[in-house]
């Protein structure tokens, strides 16, 4: 099953509230824990996406924060005690005492995160989990399955940044550089900065670079004729790249930073850097390559 099931409902976890209920359902109870209070009504369109959504964020705590529904039709006097004037509106409460708050039908991975700067860490949301799921299915080499995971993420969270990201990247590897940068493209341009954006943008750029320099053969007889051709090694760093042969592309680029680590004004180094952020700082080939440039650099 690719959704998590949801967390075991305890007793009380959830339930709805009215004005004489108040006192004791949100303001006693957060005494013990923090109550989240979701004010609602039966006419308000977004109540009705936010309600499911905090519902599993909630269960999934497991039971470090409760919920409590407030119709303000029928119990107008506690949100009007509260200033609340638009709606869904998510109070939370702690030791009896409102200390946060949000309007409007927020995401999950928001609800998630609001609701852990209250509790700490809570369990995976659907998002997630569908996260998970697609990149072990690209992995796997299942291109198919790993996008229609990501498209269901992007459905639901239009900003989902790893899903973006996963989604441009299975583009990518499929030789779709014009398709993996539109994907990309989908990213607020004051996210342009995120880890998984900018890998992505890196590797575009790599694939880019690669393929303007054609066939290998070419270069590898060029550095074997003189290795001191630091502009044709370069290139068949890059070229060996495209290829995904990434030990012998570092290795390259060692070589010159070893020979004149100045030339083109450290440009050796620089792309070195650009192929790990490329490739993630978990890839084998970006642990082994920083541990050859520090070795190079600081022995």
């Amino acid at each position: 099953m690719l959704l998590n099931d949801a967390v075991a409902e305890q007793p009380g976890l959830i339930k709805d509230t009215t004005t004489q209920g108040f006192r004791q359902d949100v303001v006693a109870e957060s005494m013990n824990q923090p109550v989240l209070v979701d004010f609602w009504a039966p006419w308000c369109g977004p109540c009705k996406q936010l309600t499911p959504v905090i519902e599993k964020v909630v269960k999934a705590s497991g039971g470090k924060v409760r919920l409590v529904k407030m119709n303000i039709d029928e119990h107008p006097a506690i949100p009007g005690q509260l200033g609340i004037q638009s709606i869904p509106a998510v109070i939370a409460f702690k030791k009896g005492q409102p200390i946060d708050g949000f309007m409007g039908a927020l995401p999950e991975s928001q609800v998630k995160a609001f609701v852990e700067k209250l509790v700490g860490p809570v369990g995976p949301g659907e998002a997630e989990t569908m996260l998970v799921a697609a990149a072990a299915a690209a992995e796997a080499g299942d291109a198919g399955g790993a996008g229609e995971l990501y498209a269901a993420v992007l459905e639901r969270e239009p900003q989902n940044l790893p899903a973006i990201a996963g989604l441009a990247r299975l583009h990518l590897d499929m030789d779709d550089v014009e398709g993996a940068k539109g994907i990309l493209g989908m990213a607020a341009a004051d996210k342009a900065a995120d880890p998984a954006i900018a890998a992505v943008r890196a590797a575009i750029e790599l694939a880019e670079q690669a393929a303007s320099l054609g066939d290998t053969a070419g270069l590898e007889a060029a550095v074997a004729a003189n290795p001191k051709d630091h502009q044709a090694r370069f290139d068949l760093a890059l070229a060996l790249n495209g290829r995904d042969r990434r030990e012998e592309a570092v290795d390259h680029l060692i070589a010159i930073i070893k020979a004149d680590r100045a030339w083109n004004e450290d440009g050796a180094r620089k792309q070195l850097l650009q192929f790990f952020e490329a490739w993630g700082p978990m890839d084998e080939h970006s642990m082994a390559g920083r541990r050859k440039l520090s070795t190079l650099l600081f022995s």
